[in-house]
């Protein structure tokens, strides 16, 4: 294996593994964590950056295996069509070009394919956890205006309980003045009822009783 496609290899190693590792079970905050340092250090960006350019030659790789297998299934189907001009070496030789190409083809296009489910998955996780964060803050939220309007009804409720008391206790007063009013009227009618017995039996009396 040459150089490009070892490295094109230790590529397609490292997805697998990262892949293993982000889509495992792990704790909500353990995966924050790491989800968030993928996305946000200065360094791995720049590991992105390399990663980006060197998916374009992993591209190229596969461009170039693809057309090679096309050409090597070419050369066996012309070879088939001349039975008596081939021999051992020859087909021997035709079967490791053709393993190569597919070989070759194979890694890059896994690479390139892995590539694209890898950067997907990591997004869609990461947007996961973007809601599951704004959530979590609306929960929070609505849990403090929930005890805000509590402690608001418990206020209307008092308000409502004291307003009641003090509507009785204006009503008791009322009903203190009304009875002081009708006293008030008895004891004039009692007086005048007494001036005019007491004229009537011609005893007057300057007491009068206010």
């Amino acid at each position: 294996m040459t150089l490009y496609y070892s490295i094109c290899f230790v590529l397609l190693m490292s997805e697998l593994s990262l892949f293993a590792t982000i889509v495992c079970p792990m704790p909500f905050t353990l995966r924050k964590r790491l989800f968030h340092f993928l996305s946000e250090n200065p360094i791995i960006a720049k590991i992105q950056y390399g990663l980006k350019i060197t998916f374009i030659f992993v591209a190229v790789l596969f461009v170039d295996a693809l057309q090679r297998m096309i050409r090597i299934a070419q050369e066996g189907a012309a070879a088939k069509a001349k039975p008596e001009m081939t021999d051992v070496r020859t087909e021997t030789n035709y079967a490791a070009r053709r393993f190569y190409a597919q070989r070759n083809l194979y890694l890059t296009g896994a690479t390139l394919f892995l590539s694209l489910i890898l950067a997907r998955v990591f997004y869609i996780i990461l947007d996961f956890i973007h809601v599951q964060e704004a959530f979590t803050a609306l929960q929070q939220k609505t849990a403090k205006q929930s005890g805000v309007n509590g402690e608001a009804d418990e206020m209307r409720k008092r308000i409502t309980e004291l307003q009641r008391e003090l509507d009785a206790s204006n009503k008791g007063g009322r009903d203190f003045e009304t009875l002081k009013k009708q006293a008030d009227q008895q004891n004039k009618e009692y007086n005048r009822l007494a001036d005019e017995h007491n004229k009537a039996t011609g005893n007057v009396s300057n007491k009068r009783t206010d």
